[in-house]
C-alpha cells in the first residue's frame, strides 16, 4: 500500500465550480455555517485548479 498522495485525483476547476453551483442551489441562496465552511473549502480547491489566467482576473 502506497503512502504517497495520489495527485491524479485532483478535480478540474470546472468540476469544482459545478459543485459550488450545486451547493448554492441546494441552499436556496443562503448558506448555513456548515455550508459556508464547505463553500470556503471548495473555493480554495477551485483556486488551486483554476488556470493562472483565471486567477488574475
Amino acid at each position: 500500500m502506497s503512502t504517497t498522495p495520489d495527485t491524479d485525483t485532483r478535480r478540474s476547476a470546472a468540476e469544482v465550480n459545478e459543485e459550488i453551483r450545486a451547493l448554492w442551489f441546494r441552499a436556496g441562496g443562503t448558506l448555513s455555517m456548515e455550508e459556508r465552511r464547505e463553500y470556503q473549502r471548495l473555493v480554495l480547491e477551485w483556486a488551486e485548479a483554476a488556470p493562472s489566467s483565471t486567477r488574475a482576473a
